[in-house]
């Protein structure tokens, strides 16, 4: 995500046979100098299996298919909470958007109005 639009946005990298090659390539030179994971995201199953059959370190899939060694996706969009875009590869396990904001609300309200903190949350 970090370098997102660097790779011309949120698409799926190594579709064609030259560009698989190459990332089947970088991961091995990360291997050599000396990484301890990599992170697979946004490519084919096939070519996360390929990958993670290739390097003998830890690979960790972030939409690359159940073949990597781990997977991780953000908290965020495993949550539910940013619902504006959501890419192919996340499954919310819950929707909490709504709940976080009305307990935002309900916060702001409780302070506004002299209601929090009370006697139960204050020390003497």
């Amino acid at each position: 995500p970090q370098s997102v639009h660097r790779f011309g946005g949120y698409k799926v990298q190594g579709k064609e046979s030259d560009h698989a090659l190459a990332l089947v390539n970088d991961a091995k030179a990360l291997e050599a100098a000396g990484a301890f994971a990599i992170v697979l995201e946004a490519i084919p199953t096939e070519l996360a299996r390929t990958i993670t059959e290739q390097v003998t370190i830890p690979t960790i899939g972030i939409g690359a298919g159940p073949h990597c060694d781990g997977q991780v996706l953000v908290l965020y969009d495993l949550l539910g909470l940013f619902d504006d875009f959501v890419p192919k590869f996340v499954k919310p396990y819950a929707h909490l958007k709504a709940d976080a904001l009305q307990a935002l609300r309900c916060y702001k309200e409780e302070v506004e109005q002299g209601k929090f903190p009370s006697e139960n949350e204050s020390y003497h």
